[in-house]
């Protein structure tokens, strides 16, 4: 008998715009049981998907590096996949399906893969586009970055994050205006970002976009047309921790516990020294004060949120990492600084006098 399409809701925006955080808060609705959460991290070590409080662990992690390279495969792979094992019985009814994308992500490949695939608009369909902008860095990520402009103009609905910390948002607003006249604006945080507000807005209408969203679909649908035969040998050569000649993700890992001073004055440097190049710094962290709780980090440019400290390990992995996406930065000077505070043979530990103006507080309960 013919199965009513899955609906499907894009969550995306920049880096560091509070998407994990949002779709946390989404999540805890009871309304979204039985959703399937698809997430995808640029570059090789992901962490965010450790951070997702999935009800029943429905949660499929995608590792493909670099979108606009390579979602359009592996996203209508993931998609197939889960309708053969429910047809198949191996896998139980879903009712919706949610994608959080990286913050890089191109979001026109992504829709084209939704509604113009054959198989694709089948079983699924696309419910809506949730796009969340940071009012701190929203202006300036908009003038340096395309990929954040298509993000804002393929929503349904934009969540302004960060409000808290930059209370005058009216010339950001007045920008996301233009870019997308007929989008919902909610405040994060306000009561109306939840799962009712943001979740089951409606079919995907392309009419109410500015025309430039069309001209990008299209332009995805000659890609995926005449490059199919492509993608798969395209996808085994691209280097998934590399967006464009820029902007590169690299990861920093020990099994050492770190004192908290030692890396407070490691944060406190490259953030004074390269804040407006790291793009975007998550991370979790084994601290020798207390081995047992270790500490989520995020930052995003010359903005540290406070430090979390969690009540346990969410996997069986204890070690330090740390993810960086930066912006002409030298991957070489960010490890060599990492070697030297933690007292690493042969390295030479940079001066650490005058680097506590602004305490990260990672001492703190």
């Amino acid at each position: 008998m013919p199965v009513a399409p899955v609906p499907v809701t894009i969550i995306t925006g920049f880096l560091g715009a509070g998407k994990t955080t949002l779709l946390n808060r989404l999540l805890k609705d009871p309304a979204l049981a039985d959703t399937i959460v698809i997430v995808n991290e640029f570059g090789e070590i992901g962490l965010d998907h450790l951070f997702i409080e999935t009800q029943d662990d429905n949660m499929i992690l995608m590792a493909s590096g670099c979108l606009c390279c390579t979602i359009r495969g592996d996203l209508i792979s993931t998609l197939e996949d889960l309708i053969k094992k429910y047809d198949t019985g191996v896998l139980k009814a879903f009712k919706r399906v949610i994608i959080e994308t990286t913050g890089l992500a191109d979001p026109a490949p992504i829709l084209q893969s939704l509604i113009g695939h054959p198989m694709i608009v089948v079983r699924y369909t696309l419910d809506g586009v949730v796009t969340l902008v940071d009012a701190v860095n929203g202006v300036s990520t908009l003038d340096n970055h395309i990929e954040a402009v298509k993000q804002v103009a393929i929503a349904d609905r934009i969540v302004v994050t960060k409000t808290d910390l930059q209370k005058d948002t009216d010339t950001l607003r007045a920008r996301l205006k233009n870019l997308n006249p007929a989008a919902i604006f909610i405040d994060a945080q306000s009561p109306e970002a939840d799962a009712e507000h943001l979740i089951g807005t409606g079919a995907f209408d392309l009419s109410q976009k500015i025309p430039d969203v069309a001209a990008w679909l299209n332009a995805e649908a000659y890609k995926g047309h005449h490059h199919h035969h492509h993608e798969h040998d395209h996808a085994h050569h691209h280097d998934i921790n590399r967006h464009d000649d820029h902007i590169r993700a690299f990861c920093l890992t020990t099994h050492e516990a770190i004192p908290v001073a030692a890396f407070e004055m490691f944060l406190t440097l490259l953030q004074s020294a390269h804040g407006p190049n790291l793009l975007r710094m998550k991370g979790i962290v084994k601290i020798v004060e207390h081995l047992d709780r270790p500490v989520m980090l995020h930052g995003v440019q010359h903005v540290f949120h406070p430090p979390v400290k969690l009540s346990r390990w969410p996997d069986d992995d204890h070690r330090t990492k740390l993810v960086f996406i930066t912006k002409d930065l030298d991957e070489s000077f960010v490890s060599r600084l990492w070697d030297a505070f933690l007292d690493r043979p042969g390295i030479d530990t940079p001066d650490r006098s005058a680097m506590f103006e602004n305490p990260l507080s990672l001492r703190r309960e």
